[in-house]
Formats: structure tokens, sequence, C-alpha cells
């Protein structure tokens, strides 16, 4: 059964675990397939890089203990989250690193030993042979295998064939053949590259811890008129917060007093600060300005949007790349494969063609240490937790390493229009006189009935007329507002009139946005266009898009086809589809897939929700602080920064290179490898340091440089 496939209808609990020195995909899937076989556990998922379990239970037929148990069976120590679990000590101060330093030093000793010649008598059998030299290499051996022959022994009880078994089975074989030397190389170079490999999973580990550094762990709070510093996690919804110039901001909350610029990089990336007032909502993580600002909290720290963006990217590392599915099955094949021919290798020239045993043994053994897949299965996922962390850290949050891979095979992207490739705010874009009068009349006479009006026209003229300091006193009476239509009154004992007109219809059609007409007794006094604003970023953004390979941008929109079409037609759209009900954008994403495959739609997460759905790649647009917007869509932009789009591009393409170069770098060195052997050109020694240790820090260290891609 999948590790992730849960078993019957019970009603799961959900345990995390930490698991200490879990430190490749293959002890993952080991304990995976371990646990999913007893009685009460519905569903096991591993991640290597946090080092982390999330088992869910049948409470009424076991519980956490026995889980733990059954884990340290296998030789690993397992702790439930938030139950005194121990910190992640350093990769080179931990106990499996001084093992590994003592192994070395012993292996180092006995060619010391060996060159300098002699020792005690008592040190010296089998003729010629240098007997102290061979007890401390088999001390080596023995020391440097004590890290994992715990694990190897729980292999074998799961009859896996794991590296812990191989490299167990190699050392022991080693000895008993009389190839001290050799065993204590292979004892020490493994624990060296287990080092490596945990150094290297504890630097994308780093990346997403330093996502949860960006909250500070206390706030200033006052009650009841009275200031204390207390745990950002103790912070109540509706709590005053005090932060201060230079702070980070702790929680998720709306400023009641003050103002200052904020940067809000930590959360949307935008590159520059953004003024906050009153009425501003601010984020957890985000760095105050030189202002002071009394915010009224939503919550505690746990639960803010920075926190949610946490939990999705920790989530994100367990939902696997397409390339690392391919990578498991394939290693599931290789290494019995390999396995077997390691046996066949022995077995052959042993029986039927009188060769030596110890020389065919000896390449057998190396068959067996080239039959680990840590390697190659450890090459896609510290890829994939580079890149998503690296997104993070710059405003876009990617759900997994399938959304990674995908986007960057993308050919065709649809955008949605309002609040997407437009701000989603009308706004007064030209004022015509036609009646003698300025445009400020025009202009004012609007606004000072529609300030009684809720309508986001209404606003938009509103704003106009206040930006250009044209409010004054008026007498306004006889106000009612016509459904359908707009609003009428009286100034001053004039009646006037503004809304839907009939010429509003014409111009309308012959531009973008809404015409509103406004009158007076006498008859047409002016007019006003009111249309959605594009954003500044826009047709950079597109343009950037198209030089980056795409081949065809949609608008999709339930807006009219003059607005759409006008749009359009500002930022060089290649397909406009207009009036359409959120099924009809989901027919649209269906009919774009049919003609171009890889397809993204970007939305605004909640009323594109059917589209993002159907699309390949769903990106919602400017969504911090948004649930909605976080659980809906397979990538998110945490700011309204259409420009992110080239960069997740570019990350993505770089990623899916990178992985391939892993994948092929891992395969094709185990396959000259394994070659190699029965010819007698690769020793036991080379195995270890060309296909274990060298290839596993050739790609984890090709995949750490996903985490330097910056916007």
């Amino acid at each position: 059964m999948p590790a992730s496939e849960p078993r019957g209808a019970a009603v799961a609990e959900p345990v995390r675990f930490r698991i200490q020195d879990m430190d490749c995909p293959s002890c993952v899937a080991k304990i995976e397939s371990h646990l999913c076989k007893l009685e009460g556990v519905v569903s096991v998922q591993g991640d290597v890089v946090a080092r982390s379990l999330v088992v869910e239970l049948d409470a009424e037929r076991t519980d956490r203990e026995r889980v733990a148990d059954e884990i340290g069976k296998l030789g690993y120590l397992a702790q439930p989250v938030g139950e005194g679990v121990q910190p992640h000590e350093s990769t080179w101060t931990s106990g499996t690193a001084r093992v590994a330093y003592v192994a070395m030093v012993l292996f180092a000793l006995g060619w010391i030993v060996k060159a300098v010649g002699g020792g005690p008598e008592l040190f010296t059998w089998m003729g010629e042979r240098d007997g102290l030299a061979e007890v401390i290499w088999i001390a080596s051996a023995l020391v440097g295998g004590s890290a994992f022959f715990g694990k190897g022994l729980g292999s074998l009880r799961t009859l896996s064939l794991d590296m812990n078994f191989l490299m167990t089975v190699a050392i022991f074989g080693a000895v008993g053949i009389g190839e001290f030397s050799e065993a204590a190389a292979i004892a020490f170079l493994f624990s060296l590259a287990e080092l490596l490999e945990r150094h290297s999973l504890d630097r994308a580990r780093a990346s997403v811890e330093a996502l949860m550094q960006l909250s500070p762990q206390t706030a200033r709070v006052e009650r009841d008129g009275v200031e204390s510093v207390i745990a950002a996690e103790g912070v109540l919804a509706g709590d005053d917060v005090l932060v201060g110039p230079g702070e980070r901001i702790p929680v998720d909350g709306r400023v009641l007093d003050g103002a200052s610029a904020v940067n809000q990089s930590p959360i949307t990336g935008e590159p520059l600060p953004v003024d906050k007032g009153r009425g501003d909502e601010v984020y957890a993580g985000t760095i105050n300005g030189d202002g002071f600002l009394r915010i009224r909290a939503e919550g505690p720290a746990d639960k803010s949007t920075l926190a949610r963006i946490v939990e999705l990217v920790e989530s994100a590392s367990r939902k696997k790349a397409r390339s690392e599915r391919f990578v498991e099955r394939f290693a599931r094949v290789y290494t019995p494969f390999v396995t077997l021919t390691a046996v066949l290798i022995v077995a052959i020239p042993v029986l039927l063609l009188d060769g030596a045993f110890s020389t065919w043994f000896l390449r057998g053994l190396t068959l067996l240490v080239i039959a680990c897949p840590c390697a190659l299965v450890i090459s896609t996922p510290v890829a994939v937790v580079s890149g998503i962390t690296a997104a993070a850290r710059n405003g876009v949050l990617i759900k997994g390493g399938a959304y990674l891979e995908a986007v960057g095979a993308v050919r065709a992207l649809a955008f949605d229009k309002t609040g997407t490739l437009t701000l989603g705010h009308p706004a007064v874009s030209a004022v015509v006189a036609t009646d003698g009068v300025s445009e400020d009349e025009v202009l004012a006479r609007a606004a000072a009935l529609e300030a009684r009006a809720r309508h986001p026209i209404a606003r938009a003229i509103v704003e106009a007329a206040a930006e250009r300091h044209l409010g004054r006193p008026w007498n306004v009476t006889d106000f009612e507002t016509v459904p359908g239509v707009g609003v009428r009154g009286r100034l001053d004992g004039v009646q006037y009139s503004v809304g839907r007109g009939r010429v509003q219809a014409h111009l309308a059609e012959n531009g973008d946005g809404t015409a509103v007409a406004v009158m007076r007794e006498e008859g047409l006094l002016g007019w006003i266009r009111v249309a959605d604003r594009t954003r500044g970023a826009a047709a950079h953004a597109l343009s950037e898009l198209r030089s980056a390979g795409v081949e065809h941008i949609a608008l999709l929109t339930g807006d009219h086809q003059g607005a759409a079409t006008e749009l359009a037609r500002k930022l060089g759209v290649d397909e406009v589809q207009a009036g359409l009900l959120p099924e009809d954008k989901l027919h649209a994403i269906a009919a774009l897939e049919e003609r171009f495959g890889v397809v993204a739609m970007v939305g605004d997460g909640v009323n594109d929700a059917p589209a993002l759905a159907r699309a390949t790649v769903g990106i919602a647009m400017g969504v911090a602080g948004s649930d909605t917007a976080l659980e809906t869509a397979d990538v998110a932009l945490m700011g309204d920064d259409l420009e992110r789009l080239p960069y997740l591009l570019q990350l993505s393409r770089r990623a899916r290179r990178v992985i391939r170069q892993n994948v092929a770098t891992a395969i094709l060195v185990k396959a000259v490898l394994v070659v190699g052997v029965p010819l007698g050109w690769v020793s036991l020694i080379a195995a270890v340091v060309l296909g274990d240790l060298g290839v596993s820090l050739a790609v984890t260290l090709n995949a750490l440089r996903l985490g330097r891609v910056e916007s």
C-alpha cells in the first residue's frame, strides 16, 4: 500500500514525529513501508528535509508510543514534535560526526603503522601480514560502521535493501575475506558521505527555518492601559500591539494609530517599503520603518500569514515532483537488479569458471556498494526544497515540486482581467464638459451627489474630485438612488443626476470602462469615464514572459468585450474571450490545453477557482492574508507584482535543468561503475568515493545553487 494512501474510514489523529538520523529518501521509504503495515496506522508521510514524519493514527487501535517503538526497531529515534524534542544539532559536532572523526583517525593510523612496519609480536600473524595495522583497521571499521549497523539490522528485519544494509554487508564481507583496510575505508568514507549529505540537507532545512525566524518571538502588548512583553503566540485577537521604528511586526493586524513605511518584502517580495496608516493591513514578519504603529491584532503569531506560508512550504517539500517519483521507481528496480548482479558476479566465476573466491567476492561487495541508491534519490528533493524556499523569500509560494517543475514547461498563459492585469479599483480616466462649463465643475457636481452613494464608480468619482481639491459645501436635498441607473438630487436648489444616460452605451462600446452622464435640468452637463486601471508592471511582465518563451497569452474575463479588447490592445495579448462565467473560463482553459499542452492560469484565487483548478498550474495573484486564495492555487504571488511571473518561470526552468543534470549524473556514474566492476577496473574504495560520496556531494551542491536564485 502506498505510504500516502489512507486505509479504512477511521477517524485519524495526525501525529508528527521528528526522526533523528533520517537523512536519506530511502530511509523515509523504509520507515513508511514498515509503519503502513501496522494495525491502526491510517497513513504515513515522511519529509527527509525536515526529518519529520506525519502519521495518522486510529487512536482506538494504536497510539504514538507504539509507533515510536516500531521506528526504534528500525534503528531510528522518533520523538513526537512538541514533547521535549531536542533542536537540530550541528552536523559537524554531532555524535555521527565524532564517530566519523574517530574512524578517520584510526584509518590513517593503520596506514602509518603499516608504513613504519614492525609492531609488537603479539599482533603479527599469518606470516608477513601487518597485524597491528589490521587490528587498527578493524577497529576503524567497527567504529565507523557503528553509526549505521543498527539501521542495517533494522533493514534486515524488514527485508529492505537500503544503503545501511548494503554497507553493513560490505563491511563485514570485507573483514571476512581479510580486506581490513578496505573495510575501514568503506566505514570511514561512507560516514563522511553521510555527513556531507546531512550537511546539504541541513542547508536546505535552514532555508525553511529562516522563514520561521522572520517573525519575532515576543510582542509588546497594551492591555487595560498596561504595557507588557509577551510571547508572540500569546497575543489574542483584538489585542493592541505596539511596534517601534525598525522593529519587526509580530502578528497580522490593522493599524489603529500611527503612520510608517513598512518593508513587506519578507511576505510579498515587494522591493520598496509600503506606506501604512490607520486602517491598513500589516503582516507578521514585515519590518516597520521610522514611524510608531499601534496595531489591532487579528490573532497570535502561529496563525499569521507568515505562519501559513511556512506551513505550506514545509508541506510542499512532502509533495513529490514528477522527476522525484521517476527516480524512486527507478531505484526500486535498480537496487535489486544490481544486488542480484553482485550475487551472480560471485557465483558464476567461482562455481562455474574456477575463479578465485576472494577476487570475485570483493567485486561482488563492490557492486553492493554501487547498488546503494542514496546519491540518486537525494538528487531531486534537495533541488525542490532549495527552489521552493528561494521562491518563498521572493514572494512566490509554490505548493510542491510538481508545480515547480510544471511552470517551466508552460507554453500558454491565461490571465483574468480585474484584479490581475488591472488593479481592480475603478478610477476616473476622462472628464468631458459639453455645456460651456469646465471639467472641474462637471466633476465637482458629480462628486457632490456620488458622495452619498456606495457604488465603486461613485467612490472613484469622489476620489478624483478630492485629488483635484474640488471639495466645497453643497446644500444637497431630495437625494435618491435609482437602482440600475444612478443617483439624483438638488444641489443648491438645482436638479442634477449622475448615471447611465443615453450617451453611456455609445461611449462604453468605443473605449475602456464605463461612461457616466452628468445631467442638470437644462440637459447634459458633461460625462465622466470611469475605468479599471492597468497595473503598471503588466506590459513589461508580459513582454518578459514572451522573451522567456511563452508562446501564447490569453485574456479570459467576465467584463464586456469593449473593455477587454482595449486592454488586450494595450498589453499585446494574443487572444481575448470576454463575458465569461466561471464555468466558461474552465472550458476556455481546457481548449487552451488541447492546443498548447501545459497551460497556467493567473487569477485572483477566489472567483477564478474553477479555472485555476483546471489549469496545469493555477497561479493566484496578490493573496497575502487571504486563506481562500492560499488554499486554492498551486502557486501564490504574495504581492500584487506581475513581474514575479518571469522570475517564477526562470526559477522553474533552472530547477528543471538542475534536476535533470543531477539525475543524469547519478545514473551515468552508477552505470559506468556497474560496467567497470566485473572487468576489475573499480576497487571497493573507488566505488564508495565515486559511486556514493562523490555523486552525493556533486548533486547536492548543484541543487543548492537554486537557493541563490533571486528575482
